[in-house]
């Protein structure tokens, strides 16, 4: 056996024994692939993909079954989601959430002075809710919502305007399509980057 594949087999069997009982079979066998992109800790490098870390299992469960059910569009996560079964969605669900979030980076202090404003209070003159009546005064999140706090301000963007577009309609009894729709590019803007410096150190 070569020194790649002990190397290999030894990370295997970390992982078995980390997962333990019967989640380690299918978290062994996706854990890698989900890492990829999103970090074997849940820590996203790349700004484009969402840190899953601290986010509620249940949360993280229903996305990986709207990916596959095709409720939730996407050409990348599609056929990842597609080979994972219940089992599987949940050994990954329960790993990440219970990763440590890492610590944000500080957004531009102009636009997050905004953004917390946003975040907090939402917009009256445009009747766009407070973000906190729903993922939380610190943006942890809960089974419903996911967690913002630390999230990368290019993916917060990106998904609201997605949502403003319709190309995201996944979301609980289309509350975030309706709030997007009235958010202006600048309000978007503002709060994912108040929402990436949430949780900085």
């Amino acid at each position: 056996m070569g020194k790649a594949a002990y190397a290999a087999l030894a990370l295997g069997g970390a992982l078995v024994l980390a997962a333990g009982g019967a989640r380690a079979a299918p978290l062994e066998q996706h854990l890698p692939v989900c890492a990829a992109c999103h970090g074997k800790d849940g820590n996203s490098l790349i700004a484009d993909n969402p840190s899953l870390a601290g986010m509620a299992p249940e949360y993280l469960v229903r996305q990986m079954k709207h990916f596959k059910s095709g409720d939730r569009k996407s050409a990348v996560m599609a056929p990842m989601a597609a080979a994972l079964d219940a089992d599987a969605m949940q050994a990954l669900a329960d790993h990440f959430s219970e990763q440590t979030p890492a610590a944000g980076k500080a957004g531009d202090p102009a636009l997050a002075a905004k953004g917390k404003v946003v975040y907090d209070e939402g917009i009256v003159g445009s009747a766009v809710p407070a973000c906190s009546g729903c993922h939380g005064d610190d943006g942890s999140g809960d089974a419903k919502y996911p967690r913002l706090a630390g999230q990368h301000a290019a993916y917060v963007e990106q998904q609201l305007a997605a949502y403003r577009s319709g190309a995201r309609a996944n979301d609980l009894k289309g509350v975030m399509g309706a709030v997007a729709k009235r958010m202006s590019d600048a309000d978007m803007r503002a709060v994912a980057q108040y929402i990436t410096g949430m949780n900085k150190e």
